[in-house]
């Protein structure tokens, strides 16, 4: 089978994407900053079940330095390039995510040419696609960019827009034959890996615990963190995969207030302290004066943003799960394992 690296392997799309490849027979190679990680990072990947432990490595590597790329891209087949800063909300500046993105995927990508590896599987963002557009009817797909000045755009969709141009970029000036296919999920729930809760999982959790005092009139298209890794594997091995991106969405957007009801719906007393209120848009507007991380999202109130993954479906064979199965396995692993109140 193919040796597949798999970068940033303590992430939470990462750990997914590994435990797949695993059960497929492939072998995997991860980078983490430090091998210090490597017993904590094995732990939390067989907790979640890996099957063939045996057949996993670990490379050191860091995307903000050259050492240890072309050690970790040796005798590789295939590069799942997952690994990038996430900071969602207001930064002191720009360049705090954008040049660790930017920059990172371009050490990944020159690593993987001069090694000749077949094909790099790139995870990009909705967040490259339908942020800082204004309002319309219109339905996102993969031909779509974000504008990067546009309303409701942050430094993290600057991030994820600017990295994927630039690999985009790079393939087609500098790439001498390597292919690339892109990954853009929607925001990512599921089953939690280890104690650490990362990306669309954290609005699980504050919803859980009674943090949010009731949700803002805003619309998450949702998409389960295993159809994710499902997804980068199908553009790994799908001959037609190559030179395109792929939106990664299960269905329409929904409201938050929905989300909050299909918890009280299927956690019982878990869901005690998930609210039911919807905060009103002039509230929500009058706190985001005072409150900087609260302007970002300003601009989307009231808008469902529709997706459409018939790309995913019709090259990849892609078939995600609901969105209500995702939302429903993220708040279970954080009840099961007891982090309601981090």
């Amino acid at each position: 089978m193919p040796q597949v690296l798999v970068t940033g392997g303590s992430g939470f799309i990462a750990g997914h994407c590994i435990l797949q490849l695993l059960a497929a027979g492939h072998r995997v190679r991860t980078t983490v900053r430090s091998l210090a990680r490597e017993s904590s990072v094995r732990a939390v990947l067989t907790e979640a079940g890996m099957a063939d432990g045996d057949a996993l490595s670990f490379a050191a590597a860091d995307l903000m330095h050259d050492a240890g790329w072309a050690e970790a891209v040796a005798g590789c087949d295939y590069v799942l390039h997952v690994a990038s800063p996430v900071h969602l909300g207001p930064v002191r500046h720009d360049d705090e995510v954008v040049v660790p993105a930017r920059e990172g995927a371009l050490r990944v990508l020159r690593a993987a040419r001069d090694a000749r590896v077949k094909r790099v599987v790139l995870t990009s963002a909705f967040h490259a696609v339908g942020y800082g557009h204004p309002r319309s009817g219109h339905t996102f797909t993969e031909d779509d960019w974000s504008m990067l000045d546009g309303p409701g755009m942050d430094a993290y969709g600057r991030s994820k827009t600017l990295a994927e141009r630039a690999a985009w970029d790079f393939v087609a000036t500098e790439g001498r034959g390597l292919e690339l296919a892109t990954i853009l999920p929607v925001a990512v729930m599921g089953p939690v890996m280890g104690d650490e809760i990362t990306g669309a999982n954290h609005f699980i959790q504050r919803s859980l615990a009674g943090a949010l005092p009731g949700y803002a009139n805003l619309y998450l298209p949702i998409v389960d963190v295993r159809d994710v890794a499902a997804a980068h594997l199908l553009a790994m091995e799908t001959p037609g995969a190559a030179g395109r991106r792929f939106l990664i969405s299960n269905g329409p957007a929904l409201p938050l207030a929905h989300i909050g009801a299909v918890l009280r719906k299927n956690l019982g007393d878990a869901a005690a302290k998930v609210p039911a209120r919807v905060l009103p848009d002039i509230m929500v507007r009058l706190v985001s004066v005072f409150a900087r991380e609260f302007r970002s999202i300003v601009p989307d109130l009231g808008n469902a943003k529709q997706t459409s993954n018939a790309r995913a479906r019709s090259i990849l064979g892609w078939q995600p799960r609901p969105a209500e199965e995702a939302i429903v396995a993220a708040a279970s692993s954080i009840v099961q394992k007891g982090l309601v109140s981090r």
